[in-house]
């Protein structure tokens, strides 16, 4: 006997404003229950101490949530100098205090700065959601115990101060997956000699998605108390994957990519992931593969009724 879906068919994504002190994961079941709908899920958990942009996917939209997670991030951040914390945060125990440099300012500020610019090496904190033997590692330093972590490969491709004061600065970050602000604010601290922690970071963009597209949750709450419609807030699935090429198909082409088939087009395309479009609509995401005076391309991602 099959099991009845809970909750109605939604599709598309919802550009959430988190606000702070919340889960990533308490955000979405809140807002998933606001719409009514039977799947969702985000594209990256953001800490209960970040606001910010969170993309939330629904229904057909979850097929892309690994490529909004792979995209390119930006956050402002606030870091506190001269006290390290367990965690890299304000959340965390104080477990060292240091002098902070006299007379920081600007100038001495970045050329500390721009050995962070560019493609470095990072070591996770301990209080990530990496997983370590199937459990995130931060269950590990709740119990005391520190795994080795090796050291990762990420970009950051701005790296900008926006304001310095006696013992705190602001900084804009521009950077790729996988880059945690925390330790990144660590290693700054590190470099100047006396250790800093994060007290606030505000994810400004995510997946091509900025805060001008972000929806706070309290507006949620008011419109459904006022009994309207959210569905209208939604944006389409391929709003997140404008970082991909378009290609149009037509005809016995785009019946065999709907039925998930490979197929070959007279079109010299470079290797990657495309957008597929086909009367007018979005059909999903295929794989492309050049071969000479064609490209075959290879159905990843499709849409229903695409």
């Amino acid at each position: 006997m099959s099991r009845r879906r809970k909750g109605r068919d939604v599709n598309g994504i919802l550009v959430i404003d988190k606000p702070q002190d919340v889960t990533s994961n308490g955000i979405l079941q809140q807002v998933k229950r606001l719409f009514g709908a039977a799947k969702a899920g985000h594209t990256g958990a953001l800490d209960p101490l970040a606001t910010g942009v969170l993309p939330l996917c629904f229904g057909e939209a979850t097929k892309f949530s690994q490529m909004m997670l792979d995209s390119d991030k930006a956050y402002i951040a606030t870091a506190r100098l001269g006290v390290r914390t367990e965690t890299g945060d304000s959340e965390g125990a104080v477990v060292e205090e240091r002098p902070v440099p006299a007379g920081l300012d600007a100038a001495a500020l970045e050329p500390v700065l721009d050995r962070f610019r560019g493609a470095i090496q990072q070591v996770p904190s301990m209080y990530s959601a990496l997983k370590h033997k199937g459990r995130p590692l931060y269950e590990y330093a709740r119990e005391g115990i520190e795994i080795e972590r090796p050291s990762r490969p990420v970009t950051i491709y701005e790296l900008t101060l926006l304001d310095v004061r006696e013992d705190e600065l602001d900084i804009a970050v521009s950077c790729t997956k996988g880059t945690y602000i925390r330790s990144l604010v660590e290693d700054i601290g590190e470099a100047l000699g006396c250790g800093a922690h994060v007290i606030a970071l505000r994810r400004t963009m995510a997946s091509g998605f900025t805060l001008a597209d972000a929806v706070p949750v309290d507006r949620l709450e008011a419109m459904r108390e006022r009994d309207e419609s959210l569905d209208g807030l939604l944006v389409a699935p391929d709003a997140a994957l404008s970082m991909f090429p378009e290609q149009v198909l037509s005809g016995p082409a785009l019946v065999s990519i709907i039925n998930g088939q490979p197929v070959r087009i007279p079109d010299q395309l470079e290797e990657g992931f495309v957008r597929l479009y086909g009367d007018e609509r979005f059909v999903g995401l295929a794989e492309a593969f050049p071969e000479g005076e064609v490209t075959k391309l290879v159905p990843r991602r499709l849409v229903k009724n695409g």
